[in-house]
């Protein structure tokens, strides 16, 4: 029984010392009050904002995987993912604004693809996405100039 007990546990230490921690990833949600298309110096962030991510078959592309998470104050979210994702593709997108004035998604801000694998050479267990963003209805006062600092004409 001794010997039994001995193999069983050098069979199962090893599967043990593989297990790998989840992966952190983490972004954030802006609020686009210049509705520019991009973070400005007027950019708010959204507390209680609704993001998820879902991981995908990349052939048949059905649904594999899905988590949401809410911001805190900062307008950052935070998901712990159990697993890794390497055969799927994986995308963080935005599911609803706190602010009804800034609840219109910002079409091509509204998503981010992460990587959810160590199978790339990537070992560390963070992960970040780009930052998604709502537009605001109006724009504030200010926001013509603001942005038209952006892109000045001095080169």
């Amino acid at each position: 029984m001794a010997k039994l007990l001995a193999l069983f546990a050098l069979c199962l230490l090893p599967a043990l010392s593989t297990a790998v921690a989840p992966f952190r990833l983490k972004g954030h949600v802006y609020c686009d009050t210049c509705r520019a298309g991009f973070e400005t110096s007027a950019t708010t962030y959204l507390a209680g904002a609704k993001v998820k991510v879902e991981c995908r078959d990349r052939s048949s592309m059905n649904l594999r995987y899905t988590l949401e998470a809410v911001t805190d104050a900062s307008g950052t979210y935070e998901m712990e993912v159990e697993s890794d994702h390497g055969d799927q593709k994986c995308e963080c997108t935005l599911v609803s604004s706190p602010d009804p004035e800034c609840a219109e998604p910002n079409i091509g801000r509204d998503r981010s693809t992460v990587i959810l694998t160590r199978n790339n050479g990537m070992n560390q267990n963070a992960r970040y996405a780009n930052a998604m963003g709502f537009l605001k209805k109006t724009p504030l006062a200010g926001c013509t100039d603001l942005v038209r600092s952006y892109f000045a004409d001095d080169i």
